[in-house]
This record gives structure tokens, sequence and C-alpha cells, in this order.
């Protein structure tokens, strides 16, 4: 009888080396990137800025940032782009507190219709792409000014001439849903453990830090929930495909226009938050809160491991990617450093994180 021919392994079966697997995650770039700026600030930096005061310091900007930028992510995961989101910041603001103040809403009331406002005018941007076909770049690069604007002129409506809404903190301080959006929680925790001498205080026995400010609890939890969704969910996978080939998704069975639509509503609502938190934390709302914001949302689900493509990238490299931004704008101040090298840091790094991301889609597709 003769031998057998050797059977080939099944490619399908074939298991991947842990350090293949490892540079295939998108958010890989966006952890080193954290290390090393670490690394960098505890040899520059002043040594206060590695205690837990400092650590809130530059988390809360994070935080703020980082709640975008996890929209940002997901959409751009989606195949699309949303360059209106810091306006959006603006105008919801706008929104949130005419509801307060003008109105005299309770935040039971008030916070809801920020959302469901900030949702419809996410929901117009999305139509707007999905039926024209126009590119979402340049729908919402309009919109980027067209909500800018649409802030000013509202503010000046609703004060009689000013750009800016004053009284939200009056108007909310002694709303039971306040401590959620504004101020710092887990407060008695940080007084007992400054009683018994876990954390430091100042002479008057206070804890130097009161406590967690709320939108780094926001900002977890909503990096833990959309990371869920992307992986452990049908949405997750309807959010990939519809980023990496829409046709493809669609004849597959994918609500590809749907699924785009609703991520515009995320990435407005996302806004709308961020707009409660700090017109809560200011006590008013101006015309120029959230500028710029969207680039560097962008930027830092970029950094974050997202492709300019779609397709590709992680609610946990966004928040990276945020922590990134944040130990930097606030690291520079405890350096003897210009703060002005924090813009050539935020080119050098969308650069960076381009060309590494360039480099892993083509080692995750096999381009040459």
């Amino acid at each position: 009888m003769s031998e057998s021919a050797p059977v080939a392994a099944d490619e399908r079966v074939k298991s991947e080396p842990f350090l293949t697997k490892l540079m295939k995650r998108p958010e890989l770039g966006a952890m080193a990137g954290v290390i090393l700026v670490f690394i960098f600030f505890a040899i520059t930096a002043d040594s206060s800025m590695f205690t837990l005061a400092g650590v809130m310091n530059f988390m809360t900007p994070a935080a703020q940032l980082g709640i975008l930028a996890i929209g940002a992510a997901l959409l751009m995961i989606g195949g699309e782009f949303d360059l209106s989101i810091g306006s959006m910041v603006a105008f919801s603001g706008l929104f949130f507190g005419v509801c307060v103040v003008t109105w005299q809403l309770p935040l039971i009331a008030a916070i809801p219709m920020t959302f469901v406002f900030a949702a419809f005018v996410g929901a117009i941007n999305g139509n707007i792409v999905i039926r024209s076909g126009l590119p979402s770049f340049i729908v919402t690069l309009a919109f980027l000014f067209i909500l800018r604007g649409l802030s000013l002129v509202g503010l000046k409506m609703a004060t009689g001439g000013s750009t800016q809404l004053r009284g939200v903190r009056d108007a909310t301080e002694n709303d039971w849903l306040a401590p959620f959006f504004s101020g710092e929680a887990f407060g008695s925790l940080f007084s007992w453990m400054a009683a018994n001498g876990i954390v430091d205080t100042f002479k008057s026995g206070a804890p130097k830090v009161p406590g967690i400010p709320v939108e780094i609890l926001w900002f977890i939890v909503m990096a833990l929930a959309a990371t869920y969704v992307l992986l452990r969910t049908p949405a997750g996978n309807w959010i990939f495909a519809s980023g990496g080939d829409k046709t493809a998704a669609s004849n597959s069975g994918v609500p590809v226009s749907r699924v785009k639509v609703s991520l515009f509503m995320l990435t407005a609502c996302c806004a709308a938050l961020v707009a409660i938190i700090t017109v809560m934390d200011a006590g008013s709302t101006d015309a120029r809160r959230g500028f710029q914001k969207e680039f560097e949302a962008i930027i830092a689900a970029v950094i974050g491991g997202c492709l300019l493509t779609g397709g590709y990238g992680s609610a946990i490299g966004a928040f990276f990617g945020s922590i990134i931004f944040g130990m930097v704008v606030i690291g520079l101040t405890y350096t003897d450093f210009d703060q002005d090298w924090f813009q050539v840091f935020l080119g050098a790094m969308l650069l960076i994180a381009v060309l590494f991301n360039n480099a892993i889609r083509k080692r995750v597709t096999g381009e040459r």
C-alpha cells in the first residue's frame, strides 16, 4: 500500500504568533505614545505632575476631549468624518443654557432635551451625507461654520447682544441631577482618606484632591461601553463593515445608511455631553466653546489607531490618544518649555500616527 501524501495545514485554523496579533491591534501606537510621553515628562517635568492632584489636572482636559474622540473614532471606523463636532459643543451649550436660564427648566427636562436636539442636528448631517452622496468632510465642514454662526446669533438673541450666557450655576446648583454632570464625585471617600493620611491635605486638613471630576468618570464609562459595542455586539460588526466596504456590507444585509446616520447622531450627543459638563462647571456658555476641538478629537482618534479610510480602529485607542493630549497640554506647564510647543507636537503626532497606521494597515491587508 502506498503512503498517503501529507495533508497541508488549513490556513483558516493556523494560529498567529502573539507578537503578530499585538502588532495588528489599532491601539498599540497610542499605548506606546502614552508610555513615551510619560517617560519624557518623568525626566523633564516637576515631580508634582504625577501626584494625585497632578494626574487629575491633566486627566480633566483629556476626559473632555476623550468623550468627543470616542464619538469621532466610532464614526471614523464607520467610514465618515464630522468636522462640526466642536461647533456642536457651542450650539448645544447654547440650547442647554437657554433651557435652564431663560426657560428655567429643571435638569431632568433640560438634559434630555439637549441630547434630543443634538441628535436631531446629527441626523440632519448624516442624512445629507447619505442622500446627497457628498463626502462627509464637505458636509460637516459646512456645518462647522453654520453651527458656529448660529451659536453667535442665538446667544445675542438670548442675551440682548452678548456672546456669553451667564447664570447657569445659579439655575442648577440645587438640582438633584447636578452632581452627575458637574463637580467632583466620591467627595466623602476622599475626605475619609485625607483624615486617615492616605492622600495629601492642606494645612486645614482638607484633601488637596476633593474628588474625581465627573468628566473623567463619563470618559471611562464611554470608553468601556464603546469598546464593548465594537467587539461584542452585532452593532459593532455593522460599524466595521460599513466603514470597510459599504457595498459588500449592504449586500450582506447590514443597514449601512442607518448605521452611518446613527453614528452622526452619537457624535453629536457626545458633543452635547461635553457641552453640558463644561457649561455647568463654568456656570456660563459662550460662542467659542469647543473651538477647534473637532480637529483635536479626530487627531486623538487617528493617534488611537483609526484609519482615515474607515473600517479599522478602536475606542480604547482614542482613550489613550486623548490622555496623550492631556499629558502634553498640561505637562508643559510643569516644565520650562514654551507651551506653544504643543502645536508642534500636535502636527508631529498626527504625521507619525498616520505613517504608523498606514504601515499596520499594509501588514493587516498584506499590501506591499
